[in-house]
């Protein structure tokens, strides 16, 4: 991902999420960008080019022990 869209994401999160959301690029990755809350890593974004329209996929997994 483009710096500036890792920029537009952290904004989206901070507004739609908590304040305190982080979106970092992936090492040796360009198709997705980690999201942490604070220090905690929450999932990862998805670039989608799917039809010529770009979309974003949010993936967080929730393990059992954290329930």
């Amino acid at each position: 991902m483009k710096p500036d869209e890792i920029k537009k994401l952290d904004a989206y999160f901070k507004r739609v999420i908590n304040p305190q959301a982080i979106v970092k690029a992936r090492p040796r990755k360009n198709d997705s960008a980690e999201v942490y809350l604070g220090d905690e890593f929450l999932g990862v974004v998805y670039v989608d080019d799917e039809d010529g329209d770009r979309s974003y996929n949010f993936s967080m997994a929730i393990l059992e022990v954290d329930l």
